[in-house]
This record gives structure tokens, C-alpha cells and sequence, in this order.
């Protein structure tokens, strides 16, 4: 009789082993996004339209979000944006109905559900940083575009400084140049004044003639 209770019992736990596992049927109130994880900051994977059906796999004790699949695909979505049926009446999902609904309560790792469902993903090369968590990975990203927007801003002012000594440079060099110019021209200039003071020189010096001349030679006489 006690081996028949036993076997009784195992039989009836089996029966209801799939109840409690079984994912509860729900729908999203609005256009919602579900994600790679439990916050609004993970990624989003689809957007899951008003009124669609989605089978709810399990949702969080401590923050209500739920593991949802929808047309084949996993994610996640606060449990603010479902429904369920419960007593002939739709309900939000929320941890109160989580045993009537024969929802379990579960965990989220970024590995384990990363590794079973995104490899095909942009954003699974980036798992490391994730599993620290969403919040991490945002400051994580927030510093390396600081420091890329240093490293653009250092840039630009070696450029700029670059350009002004080659400016100065040009400057300078047009200087140099003006002024050779100039010394040229001014040179120039003094040469020729000194060619016409030459030539003018040759026009007023005196005829030898009238150092020669005599008295009563017909040249002299005016």
C-alpha cells in the first residue's frame, strides 16, 4: 500500500510539472520594444505591435520584466506593457499573479541568454562589457567618446597650430621676399640715378676746345 501511495504521488508530480513550467499566454498593450535583457538600456531586438500574442517564459522577482517569445524570436518586456488572462480578466503581469499564472520566476544572465540567442547579433561582440551590466557599458561607452572627442579636439589643435606656424612661415617668407623685392627695386633705382647723374655729368663737363682756343682763332669768336 505505501508503494502504491508513492507511485501515486511521482505520477501526480509529473502531471503537474508541466503546468508549472508551462509559459503563460499574454498580450502587449502598445508598440513596445523587446529587449536583450531587462532594462531599457539593453537593445532592442523587435518591436512587438499592440494586441500581439506573446508566450511568457518566466519573469523576474525583484523588477518585473518578463522573458517573452514572440514569432519565434526571445526577449525581454516590462511587465507594464503585458497582459494575461487571470479569472476571466486581463491582468498587467505583475509578481502577485506570477504563481497563478503558472509564470516561474527566473534569472537573467547576459552569457547564458546572450550565448543561446544573439551570436547572429551586432551587439553580442560587445558581451564582455554587457555582462557588467547596462549601466557599465553605457559609461563604458560615454568614456571612450570622451576620449575620442579629446582625442579630435587635440587633433584639430595641432592642425590649427600646424597651419598658423605655416601661415607665420608664409608670412614671413613674403616679407623676406617684399623686402628683397624692395632692395632690388631701391638698388635698381640707385644705379639708374647714378647712370643719368653720369650722363649728365658728361653733358656739362667742358669742350676741351674752349680750353684751347687762341686769341683770334675763329672758333672762339661768338
Amino acid at each position: 500500500m505505501k508503494n502504491l501511495f508513492v507511485k501515486i504521488a511521482a505520477v501526480g508530480l509529473l502531471m503537474l510539472a508541466p503546468a508549472v513550467a508551462q509559459a503563460a499566454e499574454g498580450y502587449s498593450t502598445a508598440n513596445v520594444n523587446m529587449r536583450a535583457g531587462p532594462s531599457t538600456r539593453y537593445p532592442a531586438v523587435a518591436v512587438i505591435p499592440a494586441g500581439s500574442s506573446v508566450e511568457i517564459r518566466g519573469c523576474l522577482s525583484d523588477v518585473n520584466w518578463c522573458d517573452v517569445e514572440f514569432y519565434g524570436g526571445r526577449g525581454w518586456v516590462s511587465g507594464q506593457y503585458v497582459q494575461a488572462l487571470y479569472q476571466q480578466r486581463r491582468v498587467y503581469v505583475g509578481p502577485q499573479y506570477y504563481r497563478p499564472l503558472g509564470i516561474p520566476m527566473i534569472r537573467f544572465s547576459v552569457d547564458n541568454y546572450w550565448d543561446r540567442y544573439y551570436r547572429n547579433r551586432d551587439f553580442y561582440r560587445d558581451r564582455d562589457r554587457w555582462s557588467r551590466g547596462p549601466d557599465y557599458y553605457y559609461r563604458d561607452r560615454d568614456n571612450r567618446d570622451r576620449d575620442r572627442d579629446r582625442d579630435n579636439r587635440d587633433r584639430d589643435r595641432n592642425w590649427r597650430e600646424r597651419d598658423r606656424d605655416r601661415d607665420g612661415r608664409d608670412r614671413d617668407r613674403d616679407w623676406r621676399d617684399d623686402n628683397q623685392r624692395d632692395d632690388r627695386q631701391r638698388g635698381d633705382r640707385q644705379r639708374g640715378e647714378r647712370q643719368r647723374d653720369d650722363r649728365r655729368g658728361d653733358d656739362r663737363r667742358p669742350d676741351r676746345r674752349d680750353f684751347n682756343w687762341r686769341p683770334g682763332d675763329p672758333s672762339c669768336d661768338e
